[in-house]
């Protein structure tokens, strides 16, 4: 990862309020202590390839914001982690999705 230990923290931190999770429910979801989320979140702690890869998941954190924090400016982390949301989904939820999006935009 490029940057510093205390940017992926302050970053995982961030998207942890946004998906509205407790520190427990995150630990037990990667599989992980809370006790290791605590240090991950204030800095110190580097997590292996395999935990950041788990909770960049879980969160739905844009790979550019962990690999490339410095290089790459994001104007609007909502557009991105939507979007990245959409990958995950299978054929039926993106149609559903879709459809909303057709809906709230009057392009029906």
């Amino acid at each position: 990862m490029q940057g510093e230990p205390e940017q992926f923290g302050a970053l995982k931190k961030e998207f942890r309020d946004r998906a509205k999770l407790t520190v427990d429910a995150l630990a037990g979801r990667v599989g992980i202590s809370d006790r290791y989320v605590y240090r991950i979140e204030n800095g110190g702690q580097v997590p292996s390839f395999d935990i950041m890869c788990k909770i960049v998941q879980t969160l739905s954190i844009p790979g550019d914001l962990v690999f490339y924090p410095k290089e790459k400016v994001t104007s609007d982390l909502d557009v991105e982690e939507v979007i990245h949301m959409l990958y995950r989904c299978d054929d039926r939820s993106l149609k559903i999705v879709k459809a909303v999006l057709r809906a709230i935009l009057g392009d029906e």
